[in-house]
C-alpha cells in the first residue's frame, strides 16, 4: 500500500540504534583501496567488516507486519525493529538521519523500508553513499528477474538496481457496478470516454463523482497517464521539465472540465469531509491498486459486491496504452551493514514470501509470483463485483517509464503550488507554467541540471 497510513514519528528508540546497530566501518576498505576492494567483493562494493549481531530494520507502521512475519518465520533471527515515518509525504526523515550517521561514522540501519521510491536518487551517490547495489552479486539474479516488468526501474540509477520493490501502485479505474447498472452506463476505456461520461453524469445525476483532484498525488493519476513530460529524470543529477507540453495540457483540461461541472471533487480523499459528505456519491475513481482496500473498504465503507475494476484508462492515440502510478514502497540495504547476508535474506523474503506478500500485504506485490497469488486471494474474498485480476495485472505492466523519481517530492511541489490556487478557483491549465517554475526551482535546490 501507499504512504497514506498514519505516520509513526521517529521516537527516542531511533537514537538507540547507534548503540545496538552496526559498528563503524573500520573493517571497510580505506579510501585508497576502495576500488580494488569493490572489484574483489562478491557484492560489487567494498563492504564493512562482517560480524554477528542484531539486524537493524527500519519500517513504517504499515510494514511492521512484514518484519514481524519474518521474525515469526525465522525464530532464530536476531532483529532490532524500529518504526519511523517511512519518509511519508516527502518528510526526508531517512536522509536527515543518514547524514547524522555519516558524520558520526556509525548508527546506520541494515535494512530500511521507504514509502517513496526516491531514495536511490540521493543515497546511491557520492563517497558517502548509503544504499548498496543489489544486482552486482548481493541479490540473486533469479530473484531480480521475478519482479514485474519495470518494477525496479524507479530505483535503478545508471543501470544499477538499488532496491527491491515491496508493492506496485498502478492506476486503474475503480467503479461502482451497482450504480453503473442502475444508471445504464458503459464503463469507459479511454480518457475521452471518461470525460464524456463525466459530462453526462453532471447533466443526468448531479452530485455523483467520477474522480477527485484534491490530493497531492493527482498528477500521478491524470498527468503521468497522459505522458506529461514534467518529471523526466535523465541522469543522477539531471531532469527534464516540460510541464506546459501538449500532453500535460490535455490532462489538465480534463481535470478542469470535470471540476467545473462538479463531477470531480477537490476534497482530499482521506480528509474529514470527503467520506462524510461525498463518499456515498462515488460513481468511479481512477486511482492506484491500493484504493480497493484503503479507500473503498477502509475510508468509504463501500458495501460488498458493489466495487468493480476496469482497465487502466488511456488516451485514444496512445500506442501502446500507458497508465500512472501512485506510490508503492521499497526495501533498501545499507552499504554499511555488517550483516549483509542476513540483510539479503530479509529483503528477499519480505518481497517474495507468501507468508507476508500474499497473506498480509495490503498492496499489490511487486514480485510477479506473489502478485498472482495475492490478486487471486482478493478475488476469492467475495468483496468485489466481477473480475479484478485481469485489469490490475495488465496495468502493472503499463506504467509509463517517463515519470521519474528525483531526490525531491513531486507531490510536495504540487501541494504547495497547484492545490491552493486550484482551491481558490484557478484552473490547472492556467497553473502549468507556475508548476514548471516550481519544479525547476526545487530541482535546482537539490543540484539538478534542468532541461526545459
Amino acid at each position: 500500500m501507499r504512504r497514506r497510513s498514519p505516520a509513526i514519528l521517529v521516537t527516542a528508540v531511533l537514537f538507540t540504534v547507534a548503540a545496538c546497530g552496526p559498528p563503524s566501518p573500520t573493517g571497510a576498505a580505506k579510501p585508497g583501496t576502495a576500488t580494488s576492494a569493490a572489484a574483489s567483493s562478491p557484492y560489487g562494493f567494498a563492504p564493512a567488516e562482517q560480524k554477528d549481531g542484531k539486524l537493524v530494520v527500519w519500517v513504517d507502521s504499515t510494514r511492521l507486519d512484514a518484519a514481524k512475519a519474518y521474525q515469526a518465520a525465522h525464530p532464530g533471527a536476531q532483529l532490532d525493529i524500529v518504526t519511523y515515518d517511512g519518509n511519508a509525504n516527502g518528510s526526508n526523515t531517512l536522509k536527515t538521519k543518514v547524514q547524522l550517521f555519516n558524520r558520526a561514522g556509525e548508527g546506520w540501519p541494515d535494512v530500511v523500508f521507504t514509502t517513496d521510491n526516491n531514495t536511490a536518487s540521493w543515497a546511491s551517490q557520492g563517497d558517502d553513499a548509503f544504499v548498496a547495489p543489489l544486482d552486482k552479486g548481493l541479490i540473486d539474479q533469479g530473484t531480480l528477474d521475478g519482479f514485474a516488468k519495470g518494477a525496479l526501474d524507479v530505483c535503478t540509477v545508471d543501470g544499477t538496481v538499488y532496491c527491491l520493490r515491496n508493492d506496485l501502485a498502478q492506476v486503474v479505474l475503480w467503479y461502482n457496478k451497482k450504480l453503473f447498472d442502475e444508471f445504464g452506463y458503459q464503463v469507459p476505456k479511454t480518457w475521452e470516454e471518461y470525460q464524456a461520461l463525466g459530462e453526462k453524469v453532471a447533466a443526468e445525476h448531479p452530485g455523483y463523482l467520477v474522480g477527485t483532484a484534491g490530493d497531492a498525488w493527482t498528477p500521478e493519476i491524470y498527468l503521468w497517464g497522459a505522458q506529461c513530460p514534467a518529471n523526466q529524470v535523465t541522469a543522477a543529477k539531471a531532469i527534464t521539465v516540460k510541464a506546459t507540453d501538449p500532453a500535460c495540457v490535455r490532462g489538465a483540461k480534463l481535470i478542469d472540465k470535470l471540476v467545473a461541472n462538479k463531477t470531480m471533487s477537490l476534497l482530499p480523499l482521506f480528509g474529514p469531509d470527503f467520506a462524510k459528505n461525498q463518499g456515498g456519491k462515488v460513481l468511479m475513481l481512477p486511482g492506484p491498486a491500493w484504493y480497493g482496500g484503503a479507500v473503498f473498504q477502509g475510508a468509504l465503507k463501500t458495501p460488498k459486491g458493489e466495487l468493480a475494476v476496469g482497465d487502466a484508462l488511456h488516451w485514444a492515440d496512445q500506442s501502446p496504452p500507458v497508465t500512472g502510478n501512485v506510490g508503492g514502497g521499497a526495501w533498501w540495504v545499507s552499504r554499511h551493514s555488517a550483516r549483509l547476508e542476513a540483510a539479503k535474506d530479509f529483503v528477499t523474503w519480505v518481497t517474495t514470501a507468501d507468508a507476508y506478500q500474499v497473506d498480509k500485504s495490503p498492496g499489490y506485490p511487486a514480485h510477479a509470483g506473489a502478485a498472482a497469488k495475492w490478486i487471486a486471494k482478493q478475488q476469492e474474498s467475495g468483496y468485489y463485483a466481477g473480475d479484478i485480476a485481469a485489469p490490475i495485472t495488465a496495468a502493472a505492466g503499463q506504467v509509463w517509464p517517463g515519470w521519474g523519481s528525483p531526490e525531491f517530492s513531486q507531490e510536495a511541489v504540487w501541494a504547495k503550488t497547484v492545490i491552493p490556487a486550484q482551491t481558490a478557483g484557478k484552473t490547472v491549465e492556467s497553473l502549468l507554467a507556475d508548476w514548471q517554475i516550481a519544479i525547476e526551482q526545487q530541482a535546482q535546490v537539490f543540484g539538478y541540471q534542468v532541461t526545459k
